[in-house]
């Protein structure tokens, strides 16, 4: 397969309950069941893009405490390119508690750990590899600071790049992400960094209108289980139908959209396309409990793609 992808972003270990509804403040309830597994933006993005077939490397940061080695493993298993995944010590790994509803809803709380350790120096270190990829893909689960230097990076020596402003900050500075390639937002996160509101399609449309006229090239913003609107500065907006599914759970949903956007937009460049299977590999997450073991191989979806 040509081309290859490297994603300069977090890892988090996932601590998942099951609960029948979400507590209200101050009260306890008891939730049915509880799972843990590797997750994180960054992760998961280069989980799915890996289970698809890519060659995918990784810069992240790790803790040293005892959610380091299986995390690392994980990427190994999968195939992912590791020699940049590197350990803070005295640090813990990053974690995220998940809350889901029997609906597939769910809730998130992230603590960034060693997470928040990721740099530009660490990008310095692995610029002779990044130099070798095709597509950098970044999220904001790292230190802004590691992300706008990752995308001036990119632009400095012709690497396409793609910016997940998940989760979006009030203090991002919008003009710092402008020269990315791509700019992936969900409807709050558009909202968020364009400063318009993002209630309809029109709105979406023209929020990301608004980001293109500051200079990104390239907006696609996911719309959950309305599919997703694709902008650009060329052509009036595409709006990439959804998939309907019986959702199970949602969690990480957003990262099999990216990760398998970026698996096959390297593949031939065509963004259309990529997207039409983007949005058919997230519904096909969403019919299995768990955020990287929901993601299918590439013969699980191409299963599912064929029941369509």
């Amino acid at each position: 397969m040509a081309g290859k992808i490297a994603i300069v972003g977090s890892n988090m270990v996932d601590l998942i309950t099951y609960t029948d509804r979400m507590p209200l403040p101050g009260e306890t309830i008891e939730a049915p069941r509880f799972e843990m597994g590797c997750g994180g933006k960054g992760a998961n993005q280069a989980i799915a893009a890996a289970r698809l077939g890519a060659d995918v490397m990784m810069v992240t940061k790790v803790g040293d405490d005892i959610f380091a080695d299986n995390t690392i493993r994980n990427f190994e298993t999968s195939g992912i390119d590791t020699r940049f995944v590197e350990r803070v010590p005295g640090t813990s790994s990053g974690v995220a508690p998940i809350f889901v509803e029997p609906s597939g809803e769910n809730c998130i709380l992230i603590v960034k750990g060693a997470n928040a350790e990721l740099s530009p120096a660490d990008v310095d270190r692995a610029a002779d590899a990044l130099k070798e990829c095709d597509l950098i893909l970044m999220q904001l689960e790292v230190p802004l600071e590691t992300v706008y230097h990752t995308v001036a990076f990119g632009a400095e020596h012709g690497i396409e790049t793609l910016v997940n402003p998940a989760p979006a900050p009030a203090d991002l500075d919008s003009t710092k992400i402008e020269k990315a390639t791509f700019l992936v937002p969900n409807q709050t996160e558009l909202a968020t960094i364009s400063g318009m509101p993002v209630n309809s399609l029109a709105d979406a449309e023209a929020a990301a209108r608004s980001l293109i006229a500051r200079g990104v090239k390239t907006v696609i913003v996911t719309l959950g289980g309305d599919g997703a609107l694709l902008i650009d500065g060329d052509n009036d907006a595409v709006h990439i139908d959804p998939v309907s599914v019986k959702p199970v759970d949602t969690t990480g949903a957003g990262d099999a959209f990216i990760g398998s956007f970026a698996r096959y937009y390297v593949e031939n460049r065509d963004v259309k396309a990529a997207l039409d299977m983007a949005v058919r590999y997230a519904a096909d997450s969403i019919t299995r409990a768990g955020t990287q073991k929901s993601y299918a191989s590439v013969q699980e979806f191409e299963k599912f793609c064929q029941s369509l």
